[in-house]
């Protein structure tokens, strides 16, 4: 007999945080566990979204800049969508314009993304338009 009554209000406790959990105004069991089903249809939908946007940054996801730092130094940040080989690319691409890298940060976790220090022995605007054009056929090779 105590045992069954130590069932009920386990059970009752877990309707009840249950309930707290999806706001659900239901005092009916059946109508608190249609409303949690309810709620995690809906979070399953709203995660579903999140990938679906994070997919598309990280697909989409392409800049470049090139910043004057202090004398003689440029700030090159890269951010695009991974490939095989973006960084080596990126260095050969360097190497044929005689930049010359002081100092680089390396990410690849979700995304490709690099932060280097260059001495300033060529204009930004080539510097960036050759790193764009690098990554734009690393895209579509």
């Amino acid at each position: 007999m105590a045992a069954k009554t130590h069932r009920k209000m386990a059970l009752r406790r877990k309707l009840h945080i249950l309930r707290t959990l999806t706001k659900s105004k239901s005092v009916k069991r059946s109508s608190i566990i249609m409303d949690a089903f309810l709620y995690i249809n809906k979070l399953k939908l709203q995660v579903e979204a999140i990938k679906k946007e994070y997919q598309y940054l990280i697909n989409n996801i392409q800049q470049v800049k090139v910043e004057k730092v202090g004398t003689g130094h440029l700030v090159v940040m890269v951010t695009c969508k991974k490939g095989e080989e973006i960084l080596v690319s990126i260095l050969e691409a360097f190497e044929k314009l005689n930049v010359n890298v002081v100092q680089a940060r390396v990410s690849c976790n979700h995304f490709f993304s690099m932060e280097a220090i260059v001495q300033d022995t060529i204009d930004a605007s080539i510097l960036r338009d050759s790193i764009l054009e690098l990554i734009q056929q690393q895209t579509y090779n």
